[in-house]
């Protein structure tokens, strides 16, 4: 196998061509795993040093790409993470061809056992979908050479399979929920309400920057959160997912005006819910939640998607929307 191990970003770009073809044969294909993505979120919030390193056949196809970067930590730790780790990339994984897991997350322990690979203490893989074989696997290997192994649940991520029908959707809901469902709609289509989904680029700069004031508005932390840099990353990203149709920015309008809105990513027939915002003050009463998910969730249905993915956090309202708990861990790997 030959293994090869980068520093600068511009290997993103170099492996532009490959990257996604085998994110699309491994068994944690996510939207935050993409070139676009990884590179994206390097450009704006990569620090330390990057440590990306590629396992393919030799002279051959791709099999692994463990895209990482080291930092030390203030007990002088020197640690090698996901790129994405963590706040704004939901499930990260190394990427693996299916069926050449076994291989190459050997191979890839031999490298970080070199003597000429860059030091560090601990490997950190956070947010790992519960369905990726490095929760089993890499953690076997890890620990058939005596290295200390923790692995644990990182935070749960609620999701709905969808019906193939709105009503057998309701149906899926407590009567308490469903009524709350059905009567919110009809009192926001009395207000002059619209609902649509931005599908021009020239309007999505105005729309991204709408969505940012809505989801400041929505509740001080999320003021907070929406800093000057993140709101540069929230463009950027916007524009770049856009451009390959994964982006569904929809917005709910009342009298006119902007009120509330959802920013989803649509990635392989899935929804995930990245974000939203409202305007508690004015559109309060029309519980504009409620009825943003309400007609996301109706739009994805119509569309015959097959997941409605909340994406990380057990916040009550997911649950009311008929969301159940997949599992998102951590494997850390330090050696002995």
């Amino acid at each position: 196998m030959k293994i090869e191990w980068f520093t600068d970003a511009a290997i993103f770009d170099a492996l532009e061509p490959e990257w996604n073809a085998l994110l699309a044969r491994s068994a944690s294909d996510t939207i935050f795993s993409t070139n676009e993505w990884q590179r994206t979120w390097w450009r704006h919030w990569g620090t330390g040093d990057l440590r990306v390193i590629t396992l393919r056949e030799d002279d051959g196809p791709l099999l692994g790409i463990a895209p990482l970067f080291a930092e030390t930590e203030s007990d002088g730790a020197r640690v090698l993470t996901l790129v994405g780790c963590v706040d704004v990339s939901d499930y990260l994984d190394l990427i693996v061809a299916r069926g050449a897991e076994e291989r190459v997350y050997a191979a890839l322990l031999d490298t970080l056992a070199r003597a000429d690979f860059p030091a560090w203490e601990c490997l950190r893989l956070c947010t790992l979908p519960a369905a990726s074989p490095a929760n089993a696997q890499l953690k076997s290997l890890a620990k058939a050479r005596g290295w200390r192994v923790q692995h644990h649940l990182h935070d749960v991520a609620p999701w709905i399979d969808l019906p193939e029908t709105w009503d057998a959707y309701l149906e899926t809901l407590d009567k308490k929920q469903r009524h709350e469902v059905r009567r919110k709609l009809r009192r926001v289509e009395e207000a002059q309400a619209r609902w649509y989904t931005i599908d021009a680029a020239d309007a999505l700069a105005q729309a991204v920057a709408d969505f940012i004031e809505l989801h400041k508005q929505s509740r001080p932390d999320k003021n907070v959160f929406m800093d000057a840099r993140m709101r540069e990353f929230f463009g950027a990203m916007a524009r770049v997912l856009f451009a390959r149709g994964w982006l569904q920015l929809s917005f709910l309008e009342i009298a006119g005006a902007r009120a509330a809105a959802i920013m989803n990513f649509v990635y392989r027939n899935d929804i995930m819910v990245y974000n939203s915002g409202y305007d508690p003050v004015q559109y309060g009463a029309y519980s504009p939640g409620i009825v943003l998910f309400a007609r996301s969730i109706q739009d994805a249905v119509a569309a015959q998607r097959r997941r409605y993915d909340f994406l990380r956090g057990n916040e009550e309202y997911k649950y009311r929307f008929g969301a159940r708990d997949a599992q998102v861990m951590e494997l850390q790997i330090s050696r002995q």
